[in-house]
């Protein structure tokens, strides 16, 4: 099947040829007749299988085609949200590309930058803004903003978009558009979550899953190395020279960790960069461009951050730090094998994350292949006791104690806890007032106003 098969008219056509397409990919050909059928979609995605161009092209389709009353300057007529700034630049860059020979204006919203430029856009009136949640919000506070003639709304990588809170903040989205428009919804796993809100947001949907939710890519050899803790660094470095890594997406759980793991690298010779959340958007754009132009060999990111991560040939993908949420690890591996091309996804496991290896083994149905590197490895791990589990014992022999204690008063108040916990929570050299002081103050205060 071909793209002019799908009922795209001829200037959507070319520019998809401009972009090097011919066939679409699954996702492509299930989904673009429903999207023109009118339909709301639920879809079952990976990153990596072109799904931003299976909303795109059809919602270009239908806007092109609209005939109505000839308006001074354009209204906003789909909106399309995203979790993260780098996924929000991805997808204008794609449809700015497919819609270059439409007339269609376009402005992505997104916070880390001024608003200002922002506000200009839009009172010169777009077509289609892609926004991230929390910017688009801003904008719809100082008035800057009018949703009221939204016709289709797209979230794209809704799972993300719960992980990271921002439910509230779709929810407050939602008050602000037509109830009666058209709504597509994609996400890369299918949790308990995504289908509860499928349910408050599409009306009568079709199910587009192309592959098994919550499934890694085939097209991904995955890997797994066991290592000490202390030696992962020195394996990954040793990986990147022995093998000749040229282009190396690297997740650590912390940007602490990225930042850390970066000057390492750096310091051994290999170039590198840490991408996330702490970053200023201007240095995140040079990193990633950066990566992306092979100017550096290792991007170092944040599950967050990785989010609006397209580059159709990446080679590797190193997990230095295992996710503690499962689903995130099938977010990560696809950043790899995309478009139908084979990749590899490594992961440096030491025995703390056992638990965690053996939770995305549960989630992907499948055993990852066990690796040895020799001078770096070791044969097996032993499972170690979780934080979590460390918590729920100590609470246990807090709650014996205090049981044996109490006849003599040898344990600690729960308000002397309290107390201790929050005076440990404050920052060295910051004065704060404890919040039950706060109140016993009040409360003393009150009572001398009253007798006087």
């Amino acid at each position: 099947m071909s793209f002019s098969q799908l009922g795209l008219n001829p200037n959507i056509l070319k520019a998809i040829k401009e972009q090097g397409y011919s066939k679409p990919t699954l996702i492509q050909k299930e989904a673009i007749p429903m999207v023109l059928g009118r339909h709301d979609i639920l879809a079952a995605a990976q990153t990596g299988t072109g799904k931003t161009a299976a909303f795109t092209l059809p919602l270009l389709e239908i806007m092109s085609n609209k005939k109505g009353k000839k308006e001074n300057k354009p209204f906003i007529k789909a909106l399309i949200l995203t979790p993260t700034r780098e996924l929000a630049a991805q997808v204008a860059q794609n449809i700015e590309a497919y819609s270059q020979y439409l007339p269609l204006k376009t402005a992505v919203i997104f916070g880390g930058v001024g608003i200002n430029s922002q506000k200009s856009l839009l009172r010169k009136g777009v077509d289609i803004v892609i926004a991230t949640p929390g910017r688009l919000l801003d904008h719809v506070g100082q008035k800057s903003i009018d949703l009221s003639r939204v016709e289709f709304l797209v979230l794209d990588e809704a799972d993300r978009m719960l992980d990271m809170g921002f439910i509230h903040d779709i929810k407050k989205v939602m008050a602000h558009i037509p109830k009666h428009r058209q709504t597509l919804l994609f996400s890369a796993t299918f949790s308990k979550e995504i289908k509860a809100l499928s349910q408050t947001l599409l009306n009568e949907p079709k199910l587009v899953e192309v592959t098994k939710s919550n499934s890694s890519s085939e097209q991904v050899n995955q890997v797994v190395h066991y290592v000490l803790k202390d030696k992962k660094r020195t394996l990954l470095s040793s990986l990147i020279r022995t093998e000749n890594w040229n282009q190396v997406l690297v997740f650590t759980r912390t940007k602490h960790g990225a930042n850390k793991l970066s000057d390492y690298l750096n310091q051994c010779n290999i170039s590198a960069a840490a991408i996330h959340g702490n970053k200023s958007q201007g240095a995140r754009t040079k990193a990633l461009n950066d990566f992306k132009a092979k100017t550096i060999k290792v991007l170092v990111a944040t599950d967050i951050a990785a989010r609006g991560i397209d580059i159709e040939l990446l080679p590797h993908v190193v997990n230095f730090e295992l996710p503690n949420i499962p689903e995130d690890y099938v977010h990560r591996i696809g950043r790899t094998g995309r478009a139908g091309n084979e990749g590899v996804a490594m992961s440096l496991v030491c025995s703390e994350e056992l638990e965690f290896l053996e939770n995305i083994e549960k989630l992907i149905k499948m055993k990852i292949e066990v690796k040895e590197v020799e001078g770096f490895t070791i044969k097996a791990l032993k499972k170690v006791q979780t934080a979590k589990k460390q918590n729920n014992f100590k609470r246990r022999s807090n709650h014996a104690s205090k049981e044996s204690g109490a006849m003599n008063g040898s344990f600690k108040t729960e308000k002397q806890k309290e107390r201790k916990s929050f005076d440990k929570a404050q920052p060295r050299g910051e004065k704060t007032s404890h919040p039950r002081r706060n109140s016993n103050a009040q409360r003393n205060s009150s009572n001398k106003k009253g007798r006087s």
